[in-house]
């Protein structure tokens, strides 16, 4: 589509006929002689004489030439503009980090995958979460395993392909055997420091009680509140256990609570999975949507016309031209 950026410099398209017929012609003043036939000299130049000035007339294609350049000017002027189809793209509006844990309990092959084999927590835990990464296009999404530390297994990134390839990855034991929760959450609350998306998430997802951390889980969630960090967490582990690997669902319901966030508890896989999109849900997607429309500018165009115009008219009026249809008299 065409466009113009200095529209308003088609204004002054009527300015050259004010200029026109306001101001009066002008007159170069040149020295004369005196010929006995004037009257005949003058009908031939086409010139119309005035008492001590001369003033010359254009003709019609010089004059045509010269309206034409001051139109194309004007168009330069106007800054034409080609303007492209509008580009659309999705700026990611929602931080979400997952907290998975890979304490020694989540080895329990205590959960059915989709085909009715027994797996363990985490393989199911992989399973669904694969699924729901799935469905976070227009998210940035980083993921925090915890153990005996906790550890960046993927920084915020946009390439959801990543993240799930990576995730697939996890295994049971390689952050240590014990349950640091509490400290997963202050890396977390470090990883979004440097965040400017509105929106950030934590989703924890843990099957025993916190054992080794140096910041309590309570603690890590009121600093997680201050900051703005939604916290949602599900329990996978047994609530009848015992030692550490009991599971601490008043303290995971509390880190929930402090921070906005849902609690979950999830026994087997279909119920994790079912808390995986009752989050979806309460976790809808977040973009801002950026359009950017590109322009090619046209100015030369009309430009480059005038110029190519202006340098032939100049070339016609230098250039010799032959008189035809006219026989020289012989005075007899």
């Amino acid at each position: 589509m065409l466009t113009f950026a200095e529209p308003w410099f088609a204004l002054l398209l009527p300015l050259p006929a004010l200029v026109w017929w306001l101001l009066p012609a002008y007159g170069e003043s040149r020295l004369g002689v005196r010929v006995p036939f004037f009257a005949r000299l003058v009908s031939v130049t086409g010139l119309q004489p005035r008492e001590g000035v001369v003033t010359r007339q254009r003709g019609f294609w010089r004059t045509l030439s010269l309206v034409l350049c001051w139109v194309l000017a004007l168009l330069a002027l106007m800054w034409p503009q080609w303007l492209e189809p509008p580009i659309h793209r999705e700026k990611p509006a929602r931080d979400l980090l997952l907290l998975v844990d890979l304490s020694g309990s989540m080895d329990t092959k205590d959960f059915t995958d989709a085909s009715g084999t027994k797996v363990d927590r985490l393989t199911a835990a992989k399973q669904v979460l694969d699924d729901f990464l799935a469905k976070r296009q227009g998210d940035r999404v980083g993921v925090v395993v915890f153990g005996n530390s906790a550890f960046t297994l993927v920084p915020f990134t946009t390439d959801l392909k990543l993240a799930r390839a990576l995730l697939q990855e996890m295994q049971v034991g390689m952050a240590g055997p014990r349950t640091v929760l509490g400290d997963a959450i202050g890396l977390g609350i470090n990883l979004f420091a440097r965040s400017t998306a509105p929106a950030k998430t934590m989703i924890a997802l843990t099957d025993g009680n916190d054992t080794a951390s140096s910041v309590p889980p309570a603690e890590a969630a009121r600093i997680a509140h201050d900051k703005k960090i939604v916290i949602h967490t599900v329990a996978i582990g047994d609530p009848t256990a015992a030692g550490e690997e009991k599971l601490d669902e008043a303290a995971l319901k509390d880190i929930a609570s402090a921070t906005g966030g849902g609690f979950y508890r999830a026994l087997d896989r279909a119920e994790l999975e079912g808390i995986y999109t009752r989050l979806d849900q309460v976790e809808t997607r977040k973009v801002d949507i950026v359009t950017y429309q590109p322009r090619s500018d046209l100015y030369w165009m009309p430009l480059l016309a005038m110029i190519v115009l202006a340098l032939l008219s100049q070339a016609l009026m230098v250039m010799p031209w032959p008189r035809w249809g006219r026989t020289p008299k012989v005075a007899s």
